[in-house]
């Protein structure tokens, strides 16, 4: 015999889920979620980059953002954002490029260190400042 949490006998009859706000626009808040997933890469690495940027053209779906980046190389890649992770889909702003198979990163740091040593000459200076700025803090 199986132990379940909920016995279903349990569950109130009037659980109309397209009645309670709170998931009546439950695809709505989904788009905005990766939108702002997106928006929130982009803050986290733009002082390491020379243009970064959510994609206006592009469009954002529930489950997929593209953001536009254009390194210290000067070199410019589209990236798309999904579930499972960030990863090139262009080598241009605001294109997608079907036959390019390359690989996701789990973050954003990740898929940078792998574009650009100038990205992480300035995150790991960065780093090392804040560690160092720490250090005196903890010293004073």
């Amino acid at each position: 015999r199986m132990e379940t949490d909920c016995n279903p006998m349990e569950l109130p009859n009037n659980a109309g889920f397209e009645e309670d706000s709170d998931y009546r626009d439950f695809e709505g808040t989904d788009v905005k979620d990766m939108r702002l997933e997106a928006e929130a890469v982009v803050n986290d690495v733009l002082f390491a980059v020379s243009n970064m940027f959510v994609s206006k053209t592009l469009p954002c779906a529930e489950d997929v953002a593209y953001i536009n980046v254009e390194t210290r190389e000067r070199n410019r890649y589209c990236l798309e954002l999904t579930e499972a992770g960030l990863r090139v889909v262009a080598y241009d702003f605001d294109q997608t490029d079907d036959r390019l198979q390359t690989p996701y990163h789990e973050t954003v740091y990740s898929l940078l260190d792998s574009l650009s040593p100038a990205y992480r000459e300035v995150f790991g200076n960065a780093i090392l400042q804040r560690l160092e700025a720490l250090k005196k803090e903890s010293q004073s």
